[in-house]
């Protein structure tokens, strides 16, 4: 009870005498303090405002125009040709009678020169539009760059030369183009020609054109009004159809995680991991608050990227509805929701304003660990229901957590910053069993116990009991790249600024005061246990069906396969079709996620990886041609992914117009068969590439040991895989293999196994005098590396 009775600002009671007033002068000060935050941080948004508001010019241009025009008027000249002298005409009548006709002057030209500024930051604004809009350059060849790209670059050099803030960029991003039906329907039928039969792809053809002439333009013309209409045509129906209308779990089926250092783990202390990793944490969120972070842009380009998915990244939690969820952001929170063995916490990571030390937090974590308190009777497997299916959480939420102290508790958790479990077992790349264990890790970064993580938070952050860390993430508010990118920041921040001690723990001092973390109480009745219960039990029998399968892949790297003059992810990408052929025996539907962030408020759009300049290189490879005649098929389906990427990434793809159409066919009432059976296809085969985003955070030459491994997904498909991969370095990359063990067709090892030979089959057939080391040597580790 000490730390309430802090809590209280002042207390009185009433005696015969009056009223005797105390006051808590420390709580009081807290308060001040706290306030003087709130302000600070208000002051700082309207600040960032201004800047981005006028931006590529700045708030002090509009002195620079104030003075030019003054001094203009000095010299006896007019540059508004007339309109100072209308705009004193039309000045109200108090200026009139209390300025002089020198100062009325005055006021006629500081409003002209403002009103002229502004039209020159709308002007610049434009302008940088228009060079954002332009995307031939992706098309042009490395070497054989145009005049035009020339001249192009240069101009965007001038506009972007002021430093900019995160936002800064975004109101100058194109909107997303909505491509030509025909384009669309002929690019679709290009890409499912290697999937079907003769026969098939006739009929589809029929279905295509008689789509085109009867239905396709009605629903093209109310698409292209909401073009016109909406900031991006895309996102808001891909977040609220493909997402939040889900009613199945989202744990393993949309959630996605991120792992830590492959081979080193900075600290054993799980206090102190988790102390560093907090920080890390608000430390980014205070940059994404600040607008201090750099805007992303395309890798060795000076382009920016939307940032706008940074919006949502904290303090985000996805609520659930009987017919959809709702993504619900609040204000910064000064606090961050613990889970440990069953109970509860909210953790303060703010006392009177400032931010709490690294060595502050494991103090205050070391006592949650200590903490022996047994869980209160249903909250220990209470997160189950967010694991289970929609309806039945929506259901308990509504009737159970809508009042009183199990409302204030299950506010504390979605509006906490992030959610953080303080898990008990140990995991990463240990013991006789490396590779095992690095299995086991993605299983359980991927679902946990299934009742131990809060799957409905923006991201969950896992501290393991031997001081591994990862995270678990919600995908409706944001797209894999922007958290790979907050968490880059973390694992680097952690390991090569906040550091640890010698012993293993966070530097700084602790102010021992600070109050206990808070134990959350709950009541929780018995209808709502058996509802956790039994979504326990659907979310097991999910989990327990993936089958995952994490491995380095160390023969070579990007910097073998760029001194070809080929593109890395082209490469992987062959090599993943030639694996899956000799894995299954024919061809499927491929994803791989590419980004449109090159336009406002962009998301991601698919490259049908499988073509049939790819399905052409594995015929041809696997029927033993000429080799000659294999490397000339493998340089034209490299070539073809790269202009298939290049295509989705410029507004040109294929699957997010097709689900718009759909999505207004429903909305008009009408069916289309050829839009049902385009979108119930199954992806067979789902990948995507985790960029690695700031390579300058990471020394690998002076610490080759602090190697990233990425992170994954469950499969999009029963009978499918879900491949992800990191490309590290120059010498490594790193695989996240997804299948279940009740398609009895599919098995993680053995696809990883066919990965690995098929880019080494491949790398052997482009480089015939070269030697590739064997399959098995993709795995291993090597033994100077000190495994923690």
């Amino acid at each position: 009870m000490a730390e309430a009775h802090q809590a209280v600002a002042f207390q009185f009671t009433i005696t015969p005498e009056g009223i005797d007033l105390q006051l808590s002068y420390q709580a009081l000060n807290q308060i001040y303090l706290s306030g003087v935050r709130s302000w600070k941080k208000r002051v700082s948004r309207i600040r960032n405002r201004v800047i981005k508001g006028v931006y590529p010019a700045s708030p002090s241009s509009w002195l620079f125009v104030v003075i030019a025009i003054l001094a203009t008027m000095y010299m006896r000249s007019d540059p508004s040709m007339g309109l100072i002298a209308k705009i004193q005409q039309h000045l109200p009548l108090s200026l009139h009678v209390s300025l002089s006709a020198q100062g009325q002057t005055m006021v006629s030209a500081l409003v002209f020169s403002t009103l002229l500024w502004l039209s020159l930051i709308l002007a610049l604004r434009f302008c940088l539009k228009l060079l954002l809009s332009y995307h031939q350059w992706m098309f042009e060849q490395h070497g054989r760059v145009s005049n035009t790209t020339k001249v192009w670059v240069t101009l965007l050099r001038l506009l972007s030369s002021r430093k900019p803030l995160l936002y800064s960029y975004q109101t100058s991003l194109p909107h997303l183009p909505v491509p030509a039906i025909k384009d669309t329907l002929s690019r679709y039928l290009e890409s499912v020609h290697p999937l079907l039969t003769d026969p098939e792809f006739k009929r589809m053809t029929e279905l295509g054109n008689q789509f085109e002439s009867s239905l396709g333009n009605r629903l093209q013309r109310y698409l292209k009004l909401k073009a016109l209409w909406a900031t991006n045509y895309v996102s808001d129906w891909w977040e609220e159809y493909i997402y939040l209308r889900s009613r199945s779990p989202i744990m393993v089926n949309s959630n996605y995680y991120g792992m830590d250092f492959l081979y080193v783990t900075p600290t054993p202390v799980q206090a102190a991991r988790a102390g560093n990793t907090i920080t890390a944490l608000l430390l980014y969120r205070r940059k994404v608050n600040r607008e201090e972070l750099k805007p992303s842009r395309v890798p060795g380009t000076v382009i920016p990227l939307c940032a706008a998915q940074c919006e949502r990244m904290f303090n985000t939690t996805r609520t659930p509805g009987a017919e959809t969820d709702v993504l619900q952001h609040w204000q910064d929170s000064e606090f961050v929701a613990v889970y440990h063995k069953g109970r509860f916490f909210r953790l303060w990571v703010y006392r009177a304003g400032r931010l709490l030390s690294p060595r502050e937090i494991e103090y205050q974590v070391q006592r949650i660990l200590d903490d022996s308190s047994p869980p209160q009777p249903g909250e220990e497997k209470l997160g189950a229901l967010t694991a289970g299916d929609r309806i039945p959480w929506s259901r308990m939420r509504k009737q159970y957590f809508s009042s009183g102290v199990n409302k204030r508790s299950l506010d504390a958790i979605e509006r906490a910053a992030f959610f953080v479990t303080l898990d008990d077992e140990e995991q990463g790349m240990r013991g006789e069993d490396p590779a095992g264990n690095l299995d086991r890790y993605a299983k359980s970064l991927l679902h946990g116990k299934c009742y131990d993580r809060w799957f409905d938070k923006s991201f969950s952050i896992v501290i393991y009991k031997n001081g591994k860390n990862g995270l678990n993430a919600e995908h409706s508010w944001a797209d894999a790249p922007t958290v790979a990118h907050l968490w880059e920041y973390t694992l680097a921040t952690d390991a090569f600024q906040l550091g640890y001690t010698e012993d293993g723990h966070c530097k700084g001092e602790v102010d021992r005061s600070l109050p206990y973390p808070q134990r959350l109480p709950w009541d929780i009745p018995s209808e709502v246990q058996a509802e956790a219960q039994s979504s326990l039990t659907v979310a097991q029998a999910l989990a327990d069906d993936v089958d995952c399968h994490v491995f380095p892949f160390s023969v070579f790297g990007k910097g073998r396969i760029k001194k070809l003059r080929i593109s890395p992810d082209a490469f992987i990408q062959i090599g993943l079709q030639l694996a899956y052929y000799r894995d299954r025996g024919g061809f499927c539907l491929t994803y791989e996620a590419s980004m449109t962030r090159l336009f406002r408020e962009g998301r991601t759009e698919t490259v049908r990886s499988c073509s049939n300049e790819s399905s052409a290189f594995v015929k041809a490879l696997e029927g033993g041609e000429a080799a000659e005649q294999c490397r000339r098929l493998f340089r034209l389906a490299s070539e073809r992914h790269q202009n298939l990427y290049r295509m989705a990434m410029t507004g040109a793809g294929i699957d997010r117009h097709l689900f718009c159409l759909y999505v207004v066919s429903k909305y008009l009432g009408v069916e289309s068969p050829f839009l049902k059976e385009v979108l119930s296809e199954p992806w067979r085969l789902s990948t995507s590439q985790t960029p690695v985003q700031q390579m300058e955070l990471f020394d690998l030459k002076n610490h080759p040991d602090f190697v990233s491994l990425g992170g994954g997904f469950g499969p999009v498909a029963d009978d499918g895989y879900g491949v992800s991969y990191i490309i590290v370095g120059e010498d490594m990359i790193n695989f996240h293999v997804s299948s279940k063990y009740s398609c009895g067709e599919t098995d993680s090892h053995r696809f990883g196994s066919q990965i690995s030979k098929a880019l080494q089959d491949i790398m052997t057939l482009l480089t015939p005098d070269t030697k590739t080391s064997s399959s098995s040597k993709s795995t291993a580790q090597p033994q100077s590396k000190k495994l923690l």
